[in-house]
């Protein structure tokens, strides 16, 4: 049986310093390893023993990083082991092939697209309107497929992405609160899409998943097997799944512990 392991990154693999949740002793905190800079400062990490499992981990498994990030931000990134052939990122807006995105796979999405959804600009423009400059700080458009706000999240008003949401959800989109970020996102553009156009090329038959945020819900649910921190947007809000461990773990731990999760699933059994 060949697997496929399919994985969120921010806030399930990797995590800024503001995201590692590390409670005890500073002297019982594990080492942690820089996997990302951002204008030549570190900006994320993982521990030293998820670095060795994600060495690892390739051996028995194919590894799809899968990120809604865009692919100048997912390109920062310098995960320990080899680099995967398969990436997904804006997503599921681009399927990467060594780093390359598929010219194929950008045009099917964007044909679905505007078959199925609002455009970007009214979506755009319906942000803005609605936003506070109370507590909208940056608005950005990625990869010309999504939206996103960086809001100061304590002074969002009560409802207010419940608001958003009812609106949305009529044009064919839909959003997530991340941290500080406000996505709205087209409802056809998933992780799960660009998962199982990567499964029958690489010819698996089984995948693995984990994620934290709301938008990792339908990679999760389309995987045989998954695993969410027990922290983030599903946490929050109680999502859960039969086949979806709910890991004790939060912060930088729940994502070596995710890790740990995939070695031990793809690993053969001693003999």
């Amino acid at each position: 049986m060949k697997t496929l392991i399919a994985s969120d990154l921010d806030r399930t693999l990797i995590y800024s310093a503001a995201a590692l949740g590390l409670t005890g002793p500073d002297a019982e905190a594990p080492r942690l390893l820089c996997v990302e800079v951002y204008q030549h400062k570190p900006l994320s990490y993982v521990t030293e023993a998820a670095a060795a499992l994600l060495t690892e981990l390739p051996r028995h498994a194919a590894f799809v990083p899968t990120t809604t990030r865009t692919r100048e931000q997912y390109h920062r990134i310098r995960l320990p082991g080899p680099a995967p052939e398969f990436a997904i990122c804006a997503n599921g807006g681009h399927l990467l092939v060594n780093g390359v995105s598929d010219p194929d796979w950008r045009r099917s999405v964007a044909a679905r697209l505007a078959d199925e959804c609002a455009t970007l600009g009214e979506v755009r423009a319906h942000l803005l309107a609605v936003a506070d400059p109370a507590w909208l700080l940056k608005e950005r458009v990625a990869e010309d497929l999504f939206a996103y706000l960086v809001v100061e999240r304590d002074l969002l008003p009560e409802g207010w992405m419940k608001e958003l949401a009812a609106w949305a959800a009529p044009r064919g989109w839909a959003v997530s609160l991340q941290g500080r970020k406000v996505y709205a996102v087209p409802q056809p553009l998933t992780k799960s899409a660009a998962v199982r156009e990567v499964a029958r090329r690489a010819g698996a038959d089984r995948v693995l998943a984990a994620g934290d945020s709301l938008l990792d819900a339908d990679l999760l649910l389309a995987a045989d097997r998954g695993w969410r921190p027990g922290h983030g947007e599903l946490a929050e809000s109680g999502w859960s799944a039969a086949h979806v461990d709910v890991l004790e773990e939060r912060g930088v731990l729940a994502g070596e512990e995710i890790l740990r999760r995939f070695s031990s699933a793809v690993r053969p059994s001693p003999a």
